[in-house]
Parts: structure tokens; sequence; C-alpha cells
């Protein structure tokens, strides 16, 4: 829970359960979803002591569930952004001629990642859809099935953030697609209402947290983040190191030309009105410390890591791409996979934890510059956030590679602190996103060695990791 002075009075957590039926699936029990987040949001309000003034809502954006309106249960599990089951029919779709299509209406280019290919998935191989009639069934993303759950199925609804992120919203008209509708096979009866991410969206039931609270702010994590990182105007940017890692660059109120692989997306300005921005999506960040973590056994907690990267000099030519999920932008390769390089007799354990660290870092300057090529932007400071900034080493070498100051808020959580302004500015906590934000402050990392272009160590890797990149994308093509 957040104050009205932008204190964090309370905080609530849950594991999630990760299901890998098949490799490239990736699936989460929505009912889980909906009981962690309803007991996380109880532990939070019992820390506080006070009943919420309103809820605000926000989510990893592309995930989809499907659901039985008279029920409330849903058909099957949810389908998880990370999920690549659908990659045949991307590329299907892509030699189809339907790419170009697909970005001047959506902003996104066709990938498994995103919500329409699942829910067409969904719909096609899932028995439980056969059996009920269309107006049984509704769908939609995670925020959705928690607005829904929340209000006892009074409100089915999203905002433009999250609805951008289906691969079925016009960008343009701000509204639901009916080609694309008819183009993957979905019922327009089954998608929510949208509505402003500062708004209203209805009330959650009494029995949920002591109380009838309003719903007042909805946006996709990724959004929020923009948003509690204080960008509501163009030019202004921010970097999410979570699972994966997320730039976002706004751009106001003008749909911007992307290209480049970047993709175009709905973000907020200050009133929580739809704006523009331009997006680059790492798939996997955080998520390759905890594979070695887990899968490898190569250290016992993720922190570990910042200590294992400064006891060596360099990386000594050991390159790490974690395409475990495939690659995003700029490269968009969804058959690529995670891809290891320079590795001799003298590589240790720290040379491999290195490597995934140094890749969130190249990885961004990567998709940065393909997004200010794309806009033009310039780009004086990085705002970053997410549970890898906590790392002070990754932090400074960010600067270093990207040549710009990294500035780290005091509170890391700006996705939460996002859905949070939204929220409390339309129930009147805020009286605009100004007063939201007045509390905040910066740690900052300067560059070691100057401006972008400077020769130094940092920024001198990145054409070796440009070459492991291209090696990995070139196994993932090279079929015969």
């Amino acid at each position: 829970m957040v104050a009205a002075d932008g204190r964090v009075v309370g905080r609530g957590q849950r594991e999630l359960t990760q299901h890998f039926p098949h490799p490239g699936w990736v699936e989460h029990d929505a009912d889980e979803i909906w009981q962690t987040t309803r007991d996380s949001a109880r532990e939070a309000i019992a820390q506080a002591g006070v009943t919420p003034d309103a809820i605000g809502i926000t989510n990893q954006r592309e995930t989809v569930v499907v659901w039985d309106r008279e029920t409330g249960r849903p058909i099957d599990r949810a389908l998880v952004w990370q999920d690549r089951r659908t990659a045949a029919r991307c590329a299907a779709l892509r030699a189809a001629g339907q790419a170009e299509r697909l970005y001047q209406v959506t902003g996104l280019v066709p990938d498994p990642y995103f919500s329409a290919t699942k829910l067409e998935w969904l719909l096609q191989h899932t028995a439980r859809t056969a059996q009920l009639p269309v107006e049984r069934l509704a769908a939609g993303t995670i925020d959705t099935w928690l607005i829904w759950k929340l209000t006892a199925g009074a409100v089915h609804a999203t905002d433009p953030t999250n609805a951008s992120r289906t691969m079925l919203f016009d960008i343009n008209s701000r509204a639901w697609s009916s080609q694309l509708l008819t183009l993957f096979g979905i019922p327009a009866g089954l998608l929510p209402e949208v509505r402003p991410s500062s708004g209203d969206f209805g009330t959650s039931a009494p029995e949920h947290f002591g109380a009838a609270i309003p719903i007042r702010g909805v946006a996709g994590d990724q959004q929020a983040a923009l948003f509690g990182q204080g960008c509501w105007s163009a030019g202004e940017s921010k970097n999410t190191y979570g699972t994966g890692a997320f730039l976002l660059l706004h751009t106001g109120a003008a749909r911007p030309v992307g290209g480049q692989g970047i993709l175009t997306t709905i973000a907020c300005d200050a009133e929580g009105r739809a704006a523009y921005a331009l997006e680059a999506g790492i798939f996997v960040a955080g998520a390759a410390v905890q594979w070695l973590r887990d899968g490898l056994g190569l250290l016992a907690k993720a922190p570990e890591s910042e200590q294992m990267a400064r006891g060596l000099a360099s990386n000594d030519g050991v390159y790490f791409v974690p395409a475990l999920t495939g690659l995003g932008a700029p490269a968009w390769e969804p058959e690529a996979r995670g891809t290891i390089v320079g590795l001799t007799r003298g590589t240790t354990r720290e040379h491999l934890v290195r490597a995934a660290l140094e890749a969130m870092a190249y990885g961004t300057a990567d998709v940065l510059e393909a997004m200010r090529g794309a806009s033009g932007a310039p780009l004086d400071v990085l705002r970053v956030d997410g549970g890898a900034t906590f790392n002070d080493w990754l932090m400074q070498f960010q600067a270093d590679v990207l040549g710009v100051p990294v500035e780290r808020p005091d509170v890391i959580e700006t996705t939460a602190m996002g859905a949070a302004g939204l929220a409390g500015i339309a129930a009147g906590v805020w009286a605009d996103a100004a007063t939201f934000f007045a509390a905040r402050r910066y740690q900052r990392f300067a560059p070691a060695t100057g401006p972008a272009g400077a020769s130094n160590a940092a920024r001198s890797g990145l054409g070796g990791w440009r070459r492991a990149v291209r090696a990995a994308v070139s196994w993932a093509r090279d079929r015969d």
C-alpha cells in the first residue's frame, strides 16, 4: 500500500507456480493468480492498518485467460507472455504478408509473445470451449480477470495499455479491430470494454477486503512503471529489469514512426489518458540469473552475482545470449535459443554469471540504439527499476555501456507505484501527477569515462556481444 506522502506502508507477496507442460510452453493457474493476489492484498492492508481509498491494478500484459461467465472458473490455464507454442502460426502470418498490416493497426509484430494467437489457440484446442456457447465465455489479460473476480463478475473491462498488447487493438482508433478479430477467429463478445487507465473500473466486493473499495487505476506493468518513473512526456524513458527487460520511450500524443524491430504501444500521459510510446522487449533478463541459480546451481542466491562479477577484471571473451524463450527486439527471432560463446579451459562459473549480467546491459544498449534510430529522440538519462537494479555493479556497467547516467529510484517497485498513482489521482488522493511524484528520490550512476562513444572496456565489449547475437540468430535460421 502507498500512503499519500509516497511511503510504502504495506506489502504482500506470494510465490506463483510456473507450469511447463512442453518445451516452450509456459502456463499459470488463473485461480491461483486470483487467490495469491487477493491474499497478498489482504496482507498489505493488514500491515498498513487502514482501508485503502482505491485499488490500482498492474499485471504482466500479454498473458491471457478464458473463463466461464456463469461459474467464474477458467476453462484452462492462462497462457503466459513467455509461451512460444504459437510460433508456427506467427511464422505463417509473416509468410502470408500480414506483418505490415498487423504493425500498421496494432504497432506490434507477429510473435507468440502477444495475446491474439494465444487466445486463438485456447479457443481452438481447449475442449471446454466447444462445450459452452460463446456467450458463456469471457476472455482477457490478467487485469481483466482480476477486475472480474474483484467485482464478482460485475465488470468486464481493461485499459488501453493492456489492450494494445493483444495484437487485436487498433492503436489508431483505440478500439478493438473487427478485421483482426475475424483474422484470428475471436468473437467480439469475448473481449472486455476498454476504459481509461485512470478511471472507474467498478468496486471490489466487500467480502474480499472487509469493505467495498473502488478500483480506479489499471495499466500493464511496463506502462505503469513508465508512469511511476514520472515519464509522462515525449522523450522520457525507463528500463525495467525483471524477468525480462523492457525499455519504453514516451513519444507523446502522436503515434511515432517505429520500425527496426521496435514496437509502438499505448502509454499514459500525466492525467492517465492514452498516449504513445516506443517499446523494446528483451524476453529474458533477470530470468537468466535465475536459470544459472536454479537450473545449473552456479550460485545460491541471485544477489551473489554482483560480487562474482566484481571478482573478474573482464569477461575474457565469454558472452551469453539468454534467448531461452526466443529473441525479442531488435532481432525478433522466436526460434533462437540460449547461446554461450567464448568458452575456454579457463572459463569459470563467475564468467557465466558475469556474462548473464552483461547481457542485460548490452541488450539494453542494442534496443535503445534501434529505438533512437526509429524516433530520433535524444537520451540524456535512463531511469531504471526492477529487481536486478539492486545490483550496483550492473547499474554502473549499464551507465558505462550507454555513456549516459542511469538513475535508480528510492522505491524500486515503480510498477506498483505507477498503478497506485493512476488510482490515487482518479480517487483524489493526489491532485495531479506532479503531486504524486514529489516525494521520489533517485541515486545516480554516472558513466566512468564520459559520453556515449568513448573508448572504454564496457563499450568495447559491444562488438563481441553483437557477434554472439548473430551466432544465436544464425543457429535458429540455419535448418539445413
